[in-house]
């Protein structure tokens, strides 16, 4: 049951207007698209259009993270929603600015996982949060408060979306210093006010549905999203890692792999026929997400190529390179698709950015060494359209024929030997770069590397080698791997081990 009414909303919206002429600190509202951040950037947009013109100095910026992955349906809502809000900001001469983040294209969910074979993110190795999410948006907070020296956050956070939720909210309400405003303990000189902090859900409904959005959208029609999809909570503006993880909002990532299932999707295209172009993009996060086998998808070395290990055998890291290349030809296939065949609105989809295939492109060659440069072929074959990568620097001495060469001299040569071929190419490459007497410094250290990176047979003889590593340092008084050579519990979480001994 609602306890909101009018003479509630009133007295928020006045508690709003007081809080914004009591200082010269500018305001960001933190904005996902779903019914509780709506309803915040609502409340306040009403607040300071009742305002006379004069007193409307301060910016008001509306901030959405775009992942670059986020559900589609949602994705588009959201950009013209901001559209929205832009016209009628213009038109009504009010100071709110519509801001879409977005992270870094050298740092997105794809380059990660498919360019430098991040595995999927799990329970104890949740690396996209921070990188999706936190970092765009506390390097734009960051820059506003270099630029005023300090600001106002403004979310949608309700302290009945969670116990967790509400146990936070009650610290930092110990902490307020002043009145409404809480310090927010992972950036400085940034002050949050939560205006519907004691609010429910049926609140939030019954406000969105009782007052007229005031930027001309839809909240009925933001009703009938929430309506095709399973009873859960929107995702947050994540400013730290300690919110709850976007695998159990409402509206999150179509890729996240922090729940088993991605309920919303699945109730999306089981609610509505108009949706079942999206149930490609479901099968591929089920596919790329699946615990089973994914251990025999990666490498047995780390990120870096050492060997570490825990209950009895070693940790696996990076994709391989058959498991990247295979998931990028199936991306860009989904991406085709939906191009062809989707509704029209989505006939220009981007599943993954140019500058992101761009950066994949430069990982794969240029950090991992594969100079056979599949990226380009995958496109072209896939699209039909040559890939334009205007900034890319041709490599003349070896290409895709002289890889195939020295795959063919190392299967035949040296058959039983995994690595012989990585080793080569890696090898050449590294030589092969070094042409100038500044790049030929420290190259012999690179070789070494690549040798004590590549010599051994297999992940069997990989093993035995660290066994007797970590043996001969036991018996020599040496710090080792106590973990792997000595404890091996029954029920040891080998998943969750197997990903935290990954890093970058």
């Amino acid at each position: 049951m609602s306890n909101i009414n009018s003479e509630n909303i009133n007295g928020l919206l006045k508690t709003i207007q007081n809080l914004y002429l009591s200082d010269n600190i500018p305001w960001m509202i933190g904005y996902s698209g779903g019914k509780d951040s709506t309803a915040t950037v609502q409340l306040v947009w009403m607040a300071i259009e009742d305002l006379p013109a004069y007193q409307r100095t301060k910016p008001i910026h509306i901030m959405n993270t775009d992942t670059l992955v986020e559900s589609p349906v949602v994705s588009k809502w959201v950009e013209k929603s901001l559209e929205a809000m832009k016209e009628a900001a213009t038109a009504k001469m009010l100071p709110f600015i519509p801001e879409r983040l977005m992270p870094d294209y050298n740092n997105t969910f794809w380059v990660n996982l498919i360019g430098r074979g991040y595995p999927f993110p799990r329970r104890k190795y949740r690396w996209c949060t921070d990188r999706l999410k936190i970092q765009p948006v506390n390097s734009f907070i960051k820059s506003k408060i270099a630029e005023h020296g300090e600001i106002i956050l403004v979310l949608g956070t309700r302290k009945q979306e969670s116990s967790r939720r509400a146990r936070t909210m009650a610290n930092l309400e110990k902490r307020r210093v002043r009145e409404l405003l809480s310090p927010n303990p992972t950036l400085a000189n940034e002050l949050v006010f939560s205006p519907l902090e004691s609010w429910s859900d049926d609140d939030v409904w019954v406000f969105l549905m009782q007052y007229k959005n005031p930027w001309g959208y839809s909240n009925m029609d933001l009703l009938t999203m929430y309506r095709g999809a399973t009873a859960d909570n929107e995702c947050p503006l994540m400013v730290d890692d300690s919110l709850p993880s976007c695998g159990k909002s409402r509206f999150g990532c179509w890729v996240c792999t922090m729940v088993e299932k991605d309920k919303s999707m699945e109730a999306m295209i089981a609610n509505d026929d108009e949706k079942e172009w999206m149930t490609p993009l479901l099968e591929f996060r089920n596919e790329f997400g699946d615990e089973k086998g994914d251990r025999e998808r990666r490498s047995f070395r780390r990120m870096h190529g050492d060997l570490q290990g825990n209950y009895g055998r070693l940790f696996h890291g990076p994709y391989k390179k058959e498991v990247r290349e295979q998931w990028l030809r199936r991306l860009l296939e989904i991406q085709k698709n939906i191009r062809l065949s989707g509704p029209e609105e989505f006939h220009n989809i981007e599943l993954i950015r140019k500058e992101e295939l761009q950066a994949i492109r430069r990982i794969w060659v240029f950090e991992k060494h594969e100079f056979d440069d599949s990226l380009p072929l995958i496109y072209e074959e896939v699209l039909g359209i040559p890939f334009e990568d205007p900034s890319w620097i041709h490599e003349e001495n070896f290409g895709r024929e002289e890889w195939n060469i020295l795959k063919s001299l190392c299967d035949e040569s040296y058959e039983d030997e995994e690595l012989v071929f990585e080793m080569m190419y890696k090898m050449i490459d590294i030589e092969n770069h070094a042409t100038g007497l500044n790049q030929r410094k420290g190259i012999i250290d690179s070789i070494e590397r690549v040798i004590g990176q590549t010599f051994y047979k297999n992940e069997d003889d990989a093993q035995n080698y660290y066994f007797e590593k970590m043996t001969r340092k036991k018996e020599m008084g040496g710090r080792y791997n106590e973990k792997f050579l000595d404890y091996i519990p029954a029920d040891a979480d080998e998943n969750d081990e197997d990903a935290v001994g990954e890093s970058e």
